[in-house]
């Protein structure tokens, strides 16, 4: 068999429309072309996002101060149409778009496409083969159909806060938008077999995906066990686990470090590795569930250890142990690490305004294709007129019409 060529992309010739505002689109990775729609002025609502932001370079003078990191971090791999919907020339122009994709991705409020003939149910009849993904906080149906949902409403709503934060502490939302990055993944996913169950029937399908659904099935254990008892839930654990000790993160005499005696075994190799291996014979701390029961006392003695050395000279110690450890870095450390580094996850791209920017890569690592950052996030409107023209065969005067009319930009 012929070896694939690592430039081959799964989704080559997939060709999606993008009408999220804010967070969405992860299959552009994956070879996928990205159309995405912005309001011709104003744009994306993330681009307004910033600080911080990138710094234009290139001497043209615009609304913002340059592209925000929070605009740049979400919209790799996409062409940019700035396109007004709000009158029929907008409309008509999105139908033939419709036509010509095979995917749509949107996150307006439910039903409110309709007014502008932009719902499932029209763009379907144009284009039968449509997979259209609407992306909402509380999803289609039930009562809180009509809420706006945003990632921290849909935390507090679903539990995921409520599990969140130090022990005796207030609830806390997680540090990133975790909700909204786990509904695109599972949006993704949604799309991809949709795209596979195609093959066989040739017709697309409406995929309703909601940050209050996909929160719920991120639960995992915890709604497992709360399902399974029918009992209240045991509450915040800050980095420590409910039925596991000691599984957490302790202070050193500098910063932090996290370690994991898991089991028997590994609570042994602590116990050696920090000098203290009569711990492992200590009748209060010899099976996990007598760590549970004397935590508080367990937890004491740990830290009181830990704080005698720093953590590198802790990561030094438990390096090759086979005991689960790390410290705990900040970002910086984090996007500055050997093995992040070594992984391939930071790669810079030439911005058209600002110059070399550093992005986080795709993620995974295949044995036959190499996603990656093909191009930069794109100026608002960069592609309005390539889109046009090479996909839509509108003529150079039709697309100046267009602009002198501000439909697009």
């Amino acid at each position: 068999m012929k070896p694939f060529s690592r430039l081959y992309l799964p989704l080559a010739g997939i060709r999606v429309l993008d009408m999220t505002r804010v967070l969405a689109g992860i299959l552009g990775d994956l070879g996928a072309e990205i159309i995405k729609i912005e309001h011709p002025t104003r744009g994306d609502d993330t681009r307004s996002w910033g600080p911080p932001d990138a710094p234009y370079i290139d001497g043209v003078e615009r609304t913002f101060p340059g592209e925000s990191a929070y605009y740049l971090s979400v919209n790799r791999n996409k062409k940019s149409l700035g396109l007004s919907f709000n009158n029929p020339t907008g409309i008509s122009i999105l139908h033939e778009l419709a036509r010509k994709c095979d995917v749509i991705v949107e996150n307006y409020l439910p039903g409110s496409l309709s007014k502008y003939k932009l719902d499932y149910e029209t763009l379907s009849q144009i284009n039968p083969s449509l997979i259209y993904a609407s992306v909402t906080g509380y999803g289609q149906t039930g009562p809180y159909r009509d809420r706006a949902g945003y990632d921290v409403m849909v935390e507090a709503e679903m539990g995921l806060m409520h599990i969140t934060g130090e022990r005796d502490g207030p609830p806390v939302k997680v540090g990133v938008a975790v909700t909204d990055l786990t509904t695109g993944m599972y949006t993704a996913i949604g799309v991809l077999a949709a795209l596979y169950a195609r093959r066989d029937t040739g017709l697309g399908q409406w995929i309703d995906a909601s940050l209050s659904d996909c929160q719920v099935a991120s639960l995992a254990n915890i709604a497992s066990s709360g399902l399974v008892s029918g009992k209240k839930d045991s509450g915040r654990w800050g980095t420590a686990h409910a039925t596991v000790v000691p599984y957490r993160a302790y202070k050193t005499g500098d910063t932090n470090v996290a370690v994991g005696g898991c089991n028997d075994r590994l609570y042994g190799i602590l116990c050696d590795k920090i000098g203290k291996p009569e711990w492992k014979k200590d009748p209060r701390f010899i099976t996990n569930a007598l760590r549970v029961k004397n935590r508080d006392t367990l937890d004491r003695i740990i830290e009181d250890e830990l704080k005698t050395k720093t953590t590198k000279e802790w990561l030094d110690i438990f390096e090759g142990s086979g005991m689960p450890y790390a410290s705990v870095n900040d970002i910086q450390g984090t996007l500055n690490h050997e093995h992040v580094l070594a992984r391939n996850m930071i790669e810079q791209v030439s911005h058209p305004a600002c110059g070399p920017l550093k992005l986080v890569n795709h993620p995974v690592k295949y044995s036959r294709i190499e996603p990656k950052i093909r191009s930069p996030p794109p100026m608002l409107g960069e592609h309005t007129d390539e889109v046009l023209r090479e996909l839509l065969g509108f003529s150079d005067t039709e697309i100046q019409d267009l602009k002198d009319q501000k439909t697009v930009a």
